[in-house]
């Protein structure tokens, strides 16, 4: 009787239990591998939030060259926004 129950076992370990993890950390997987619609909108504020601490950088770096000009050398040149960005690609197209 015990010669049967180890070999049982193992068949069923592999043929059930084997593919049971398998399957559950797959779900796992895909369940935490694609954004919530609340993480896309954390990430568009954090955008946002950002684009306007640069923005006021550089108008306090404007503050402090207007009164004092060798205060450093580079000015500011806030990195453009995608519809920036965009605009300044189809001006591009147009050009050629």
């Amino acid at each position: 009787m015990m010669d049967a129950i180890v070999p049982l076992a193992g068949v069923a370990m592999v043929f059930i239990g084997f593919p049971w993890v398998v399957g559950h950390y797959v779900a796992q997987m895909r369940r935490s591998g694609t954004l919530t619609r609340e993480d896309e909108n954390l990430l568009d504020e954090l955008h946002e939030l950002g684009r306007r601490l640069d923005e006021r950088m550089c108008s306090i770096e404007r503050i402090q060259t207007a009164e004092n000009p060798n205060w450093r050398s580079a000015g500011c040149d806030p990195a453009p926004t995608a519809i920036e960005a965009d605009s300044d690609n189809e001006r591009l197209r147009r050009i050629k």
